[in-house]
C-alpha cells in the first residue's frame, strides 16, 4: 500500500507531460472560422504532432463541428492512422492523434451538400507527403455557398501549386448542389512531392483569361447569361479577350439546381489569378 502514492504521483506527471506536448490549438483565432481547424489538422498529420483544438468555429452563428468538419477529420485520420477523441456534430473541441501517413485508394461521403472543396483543403497537404499515390473519391456538394466552387481549385489552386512542385489530378465526376448535394470528385496524387518555394512579386498584365459558366438542373440560358454578362464586364475593363466553356446539365429529376462561374486569369509572368461566383435567383 505504501507503494501506491509513488505510483499515483508518477502517472500524473506522466499524464501532465503528455498534455505539455500536445500542441493547443484556438479555433476562434482570427474570423473563428474553420480554416484553423483545417489546416491544424492537416499540419498535425504531416508533422505528426498531437493537437488538442478548441474553440472551434466561435465566430459562427452555429459555433462548432458541422458535417463537412467531421468529414474532413475523419478522412484526415484515415490517412494517417490517428486516434480522435470528443469528436462528433456541434463539438466545440476534440483532440487529433496522428500516426503514419498512408498511401492507397479512399472514399468518403460527407452526407450531405457539405463542401467537397473545404474537406480536400484539410487533406491536399497531406497528400504532399504521402508515401505513395493516392486516390480519393469524395461524395457532397461542389459548388455551395462559403467555400471555392470546385472549378476554382481545378483552374486557380492546381496550377498554382504545381508551380510548386504540387502535382494533383481532379476529376469532377457530378456536380452538387444545395440542398441534395451528392455531387462527385475524384482527387489523386501521384506520391510524395519535392516541393520548392515560389516568389513572383511582379504584377505584369493580364495576358490570357479562361472559365467556365455552368448550369445544373436549369435552362442552357442561364449558363450562357453568365458567360455573356462576364466577358462584358471583362471588355468594360479593358482585358484580353476571354475563352468562357459553358458547361449544361438538365436533369432535374435528381439532381438540385445550381449555377455559378469561375474565371482563371494568368499575367505575363506567369501568375494565377482567380474569382468565381454562385448563381442566385
Amino acid at each position: 500500500m505504501a507503494r501506491n502514492p509513488p505510483i499515483r504521483r508518477r502517472l500524473n506527471r506522466a499524464s501532465s507531460d503528455a498534455q505539455r506536448k500536445m500542441i493547443e490549438v484556438d479555433g476562434s483565432f482570427g474570423e473563428g472560422g474553420g480554416q484553423v481547424l483545417r489546416t491544424a489538422v492537416a499540419l498535425a498529420a504531416v508533422l505528426s504532432k498531437e493537437i488538442h483544438v478548441f474553440n472551434i468555429r466561435a465566430g459562427r452563428a452555429e459555433p462548432g463541428l458541422r458535417p463537412q468538419h467531421m468529414t474532413g477529420v475523419n478522412a484526415a485520420a484515415e490517412l494517417c492512422s490517428a486516434n480522435l477523441q470528443g469528436l462528433e456534430v456541434g463539438a466545440t473541441d476534440f483532440v487529433f492523434k496522428p500516426g503514419k501517413l498512408r498511401a492507397g485508394t479512399f472514399r468518403f461521403d460527407v452526407g450531405t451538400a457539405g463542401s467537397v472543396t473545404l474537406v480536400l483543403q484539410t487533406l491536399m497537404p497531406m497528400l504532399a507527403f504521402a508515401p505513395g499515390p493516392v486516390q480519393l473519391e469524395i461524395t457532397g456538394g461542389t459548388d455551395v455557398k462559403w467555400s471555392p466552387p470546385i472549378d476554382y481549385v481545378r483552374l486557380v489552386t492546381l496550377p498554382i501549386l504545381k508551380k510548386i512542385g504540387y502535382h494533383g489530378h481532379m476529376e469532377t465526376v457530378r456536380r452538387g448542389h444545395y440542398p441534395k448535394g451528392g455531387g462527385l470528385v475524384r482527387f489523386s496524387t501521384d506520391g510524395h512531392s519535392k516541393l520548392q518555394p515560389l516568389t513572383n512579386d511582379k504584377p505584369g498584365s493580364i495576358s490570357t483569361i479562361y472559365g467556365i459558366s455552368h448550369a445544373t438542373a436549369l435552362p442552357r440560358h442561364v449558363a450562357e447569361r453568365q458567360a455573356t454578362s462576364a466577358k462584358k464586364r471583362l471588355e468594360e475593363a479593358k482585358l484580353p479577350s476571354s475563352s468562357i466553356e459553358v458547361e449544361v446539365v438538365d436533369d432535374r429529376r435528381q439532381m438540385s439546381p445550381g449555377s455559378g462561374i469561375v474565371l482563371s486569369a494568368e499575367n505575363e509572368h506567369g501568375t494565377t489569378l482567380g474569382s468565381d461566383a454562385l448563381g442566385e435567383r
